[in-house]
């Protein structure tokens, strides 16, 4: 039933001669304010055309519709509260992760020392490469690497063997089967968590360097090494 368009409900009899304006402010009254509804139901009985009464079954539909109204109000509300709840005992669970490493698939800032680098190859790769890009999306490195689940330790050198500047880098493992391009996956790898953040009933994550993720997909947690 449309509370705000079928007569008999939100205009509230029409013998009282309500605008649609004031039936609109009604029913938003309603849903705020279940006690408003009650007065209002009184008044109708009150003020109806005594020869074309409202039926018995129509108060009751009315009643019942706005008792939904009013409990659907207050689920809302405490629905609302009880997620801002959880926000403030996440956000503390998480607050021990500052300072910690976190193993994620991000981009990483490098200071200088190797990076350890985590990968899984799909299981039709018989090619590997190391696709190192810096912030800018350049690729700086591109090496063949083993096509193994193992570690690999990143020396932050170009394909020359320059030692690469400070900054952020996005490591990617491409692979081949067979002569065929199969993926192009971030690689997983540590780096220190900076700052915990909220946003709505999500956590994040910025770590060392700027980039942000999702505590989700963090797999990994240890001390600084």
């Amino acid at each position: 039933m449309d509370v705000t368009s079928n007569s008999s409900v939100a205009g509230f009899g029409g013998a009282t001669g309500q605008s649609q304006t004031q039936t609109q402010n009604d029913a938003s009254m309603i849903t705020s304010d279940f006690e408003t509804f009650l007065t209002m139901l009184t008044a109708q009985l009150e003020n109806q055309d005594p020869l074309n009464p409202v039926e018995s079954t129509d108060y009751a539909v009315q009643l019942a519709t706005f008792s939904g109204v009013e409990q659907q109000v207050q689920t809302n509300d405490l629905l609302k509260d009880l997620a801002g709840q959880l926000g403030v005992m996440g956000m503390a669970d998480l607050a021990s992760w500052v300072g910690k490493e976190a193993r994620v698939a991000a981009p990483v800032h490098f200071d200088g020392s190797p990076i350890e680098l985590n990968a899984k190859p799909p299981a039709a790769a018989d090619l590997a490469y190391l696709v190192v890009t810096d912030s800018t999306g350049a690729v700086v490195s591109r090496t063949s690497v083993p096509v193994s689940d193992e570690p690999i330790t990143w020396a932050g050198v170009d394909e020359d063997g320059d030692p690469l500047p400070e900054g952020v880098y996005k490591f990617e493992l491409e692979t081949y089967g067979n002569g065929v391009h199969i993926s192009t996956d971030t690689m997983e790898s540590y780096a220190r968590v900076a700052e915990i953040q909220t946003e709505g009933s999500s956590m994040y994550l910025v770590l060392e360097g700027g980039a942000r993720v999702d505590a989700d997909d963090i797999t990994a947690l240890r001390d600084p090494v």
